[in-house]
């Protein structure tokens, strides 16, 4: 298991800061819509350039070209995850991964099931359909489309890896040690419960970036994902 940090301070001082403060800690930086848009994609190389890997999280979804060639550009960049919805369609789906099959290297492409800020009450809302099937509904799309993943709450992942394969990989939002408060989440699980549904990535932001000392509770975490018990 592996971990992100989500990078998604108030201004691009602030990130550089944190991540200065950070160094030489095994993990990937999550740069986000909001970051990406601020900082451009410069940004990315800056933080590469500072010896960290980098997951861009932009959740693309539009039409089948649009959303191919947008992911050509980012892998470009070098990063090693990318994200779109899966909400695109088969479509889109394999025109992303028609387009980037040729490459030397690739980041891995992760389709975004539903958001962790959903719950039962707003899938059945948006969707007509239980939170859960919906989920699996959409692994198994990027499943099938040769994608090489998905991000899901702790609550789907166990199930979708049942339905697909367990080396098809799940990214985890919303991870709390302790189970911290959940802010926008609605879905949120604490390291045992991403480590019981077999979670290959987690994401963790403000518990580290909002701690009085980010180093030690990035490094605590990195800590209980090396051991076999937490």
């Amino acid at each position: 298991m592996q971990l992100c940090l989500a990078l998604d301070l108030d201004s691009k001082q602030a990130c550089l800061n944190l991540l200065e403060s950070l160094k030489g800690l095994k993990l990937l930086v999550k740069v986000g819509l909001r970051a990406f848009v601020r900082q451009g994609p410069s940004f990315v190389q800056e933080i590469q350039n500072m010896g960290f890997r980098v997951f861009l999280d932009l959740k693309l979804h539009d039409i089948p070209n649009t959303m191919a060639t947008a992911v050509l550009e980012c892998a470009h960049l070098g990063v090693e995850l990318l994200t779109l919805h899966a909400s695109s369609g088969a479509p889109a789906l394999l025109a992303v991964m028609e387009q980037i099959q040729g490459l030397k290297q690739r980041p891995k492409i992760l389709g975004v099931t539903l958001l962790t800020s959903l719950d039962e009450a707003q899938s059945q809302s948006l969707y007509n359909a239980p939170l859960q099937k919906h989920a699996l509904h959409l692994a198994k799309l990027c499943f099938n489309s040769g994608l090489d993943g998905v991000v899901c709450s702790v609550f789907e992942s166990l199930a979708i890896k049942q339905a697909t394969n367990s080396s098809f990989l799940t990214l985890t939002p919303g991870i709390r040690p302790n189970l911290q408060e959940a802010h926008d989440q609605k879905r949120v699980g604490s390291l045992q419960d991403a480590k019981n549904a077999k979670a290959d990535f987690i994401v963790v932001g403000r518990p580290i970036y909002n701690h009085k000392d980010p180093r030690e509770m990035a490094i605590q975490i990195l800590e209980s994902l090396e051991h076999a018990n937490f």
